[in-house]
């Protein structure tokens, strides 16, 4: 079985979460400071190196003023 962290479902969510970063007009190290992270904890979730659990996911969008039931909907329609 293929790792998830790895398919075409996770790459999806990724750019989701990059869209809404780019979107909100927030960099990498804009966004790390708001939660309190180093630069790299996004960085690494952006290019898939790491995985966001699901408090990490919802904290990350409300840094970023975006609803992530949106989000999480998206990648739903994706995969079911």
């Amino acid at each position: 079985m293929k790792r998830t962290i790895y398919s075409k479902e996770n790459q999806y969510f990724l750019d989701l979460m990059i869209q809404a970063r780019l979107k909100a007009g927030v960099t990498q190290a804009e966004l790390a400071k708001r939660l309190e992270k180093p630069q790299s904890f996004v960085s690494k979730y952006e290019k898939g190196e790491r995985r966001l659990d699901v408090m990490e996911f919802v904290t990350v969008c409300a840094a970023l003023g975006v609803d992530s039931r949106k989000i999480f909907n998206k990648v739903l329609k994706l995969v079911g």
